[in-house]
């Protein structure tokens, strides 16, 4: 197999992969000349002099550098020591944004900071054109990072911030620009460009955040709105703005639950700011026909801790599923006082997975004997992983 060195390796040819193999395996280092495809071979050698002679070649092939990269992490001291003084020659913001997903990727691995720290130096000098790409980057760390470094750099309007906290599927990404916003607001202004967008996000967090603004935006009307929202979060938000607009948010908590057809998020919210006074309320939405009014209507009743375990316990049987949750952690704390024959009887396969689930939570919690014969019940159920806490269970007594 003679051939000249610097001779184009023809990848089609079998024997050119042959003498390639035979000249790593024969020369300690790496031969001079070695197009492309030798040097990326060579660059993944498992001699580290092999290596470290590649990486002298891979000067001026762009293509090579996401393999620096990797070598940038090697654990052989001189191959990783070359491979980052070549990255740091030939590292630019181009091709920092093109090997940003690679640095930051093999930056979670050991020895991967010195390229993160490098890629930063280089993307701080980014137009926000050129960083563009990473903001939709696939990747939720890249997203994670561009962003903050755009956060500090202050390359992204409030309004600009705010869609993206509210358009970003990422709950670091969406926290990140929604404090982001909060920050630059606070600076300047321009409440009417940022108020719209995060209000309308699927997140809580970047709600809330909106939610925080309508009082300096001279819009806290606006937050009665949200008192009922589906998230905590949100709803104490709001009733800290109403309340610092003069307005006392349990009447209308109160009013929106006597409703035919109340929210299940004011059910919830009656609670969280009401008293025991309002666990008649509560205890009428138990028996509602929509099932979220159902299920707020106990987890009312436990914040309030006006639990009744005798009322409770017959809505274990509650055909939604979310019901039988809610009803499951109300009746945790007095386990004991619901029948042990009752419970056991809905262990049977014949009765719904949610109530299976919670008889042998309350069983469970009881420990000692009454666990053990649960756990015994459900040695042949026909769901995996009910059957499987239930030999756990087993061992723990």
């Amino acid at each position: 197999m003679d051939r000249k060195r610097g001779e184009k390796l023809d990848l089609g040819d079998p024997l050119a992969w042959l003498w390639l193999d035979e000249a790593l395996r024969r020369e300690p280092y790496a031969p001079a000349g070695l197009a492309e495809p030798e040097l990326a071979i060579a660059l993944c050698h498992r001699d580290g002099r092999i290596r470290e002679a590649a990486l002298q070649q891979a000067v001026g092939y762009t293509v090579l550098l996401p393999l620096v990269v990797v070598r940038c992490a090697d654990w052989v001291g001189q191959v990783r020591e070359r491979a980052r003084e070549l990255l740091a020659e030939a590292l630019d913001v181009e091709t920092g944004v093109a090997l940003a997903p690679l640095i930051l990727l093999f930056g979670r691995r050991g020895r991967g900071g010195f390229a993160i720290e490098l890629l930063d130096t280089v993307l701080r000098r980014a137009s926000l054109e050129q960083l563009a790409p990473l903001f939709v980057d696939t990747d939720r760390a890249v997203r994670r990072h561009v962003y903050r470094l755009a956060a500090e750099r202050g390359l992204l309007s409030p309004a600009e911030l705010a869609r993206a906290a509210a358009r970003d599927a990422d709950a670091v990404v969406q926290t990140l620009c929604a404090d982001a916003t909060l920050a630059a607001v606070a600076k300047g202004g321009a409440y009417d460009e940022v108020v719209g967008p995060l209000l309308g996000a699927r997140s809580p967090r970047v709600r809330s955040a909106g939610v925080t603004l309508l009082r300096p935006a001279g819009r806290a009307d606006l937050a009665v709105g949200f008192l009922a929202d589906r998230a905590a979060v949100v709803r104490a938000c709001a009733r800290y703005v109403v309340r610092q607009d003069g307005v006392d948010p349990l009447p209308l908590y109160r009013a929106w639950c006597a409703a035919p057809e109340p929210v299940p998020g004011a059910v919830i919210g009656l609670a969280e700011c009401g008293g025991r006074a309002d666990a008649e309320l509560l205890w009428t939405l138990v028996g509602h026909r929509t099932a979220a009014v159902r299920a707020r209507a106990v987890a009312g009743l436990r914040v309030l801790d006006v639990a009744d375990v005798r009322r409770l316990w017959p809505l274990l049987d509650d055909p939604a599923a979310g019901v039988v949750r809610e009803v499951t952690a109300a009746l945790l704390p007095s386990a004991e006082l619901v029948p042990e024959e009752w419970l056991t009887e809905r262990l049977g396969a014949r009765w719904p997975r949610p109530v299976r689930v919670a008889a042998f939570r309350l069983l469970d919690a009881r420990g000692g004997g009454v666990r053990r014969r649960a756990a015994e019940a459900l040695s042949d159920d026909p769901d995996v992983k009910l059957r499987g806490w239930a030999e756990h269970a087993v061992k723990r007594r």
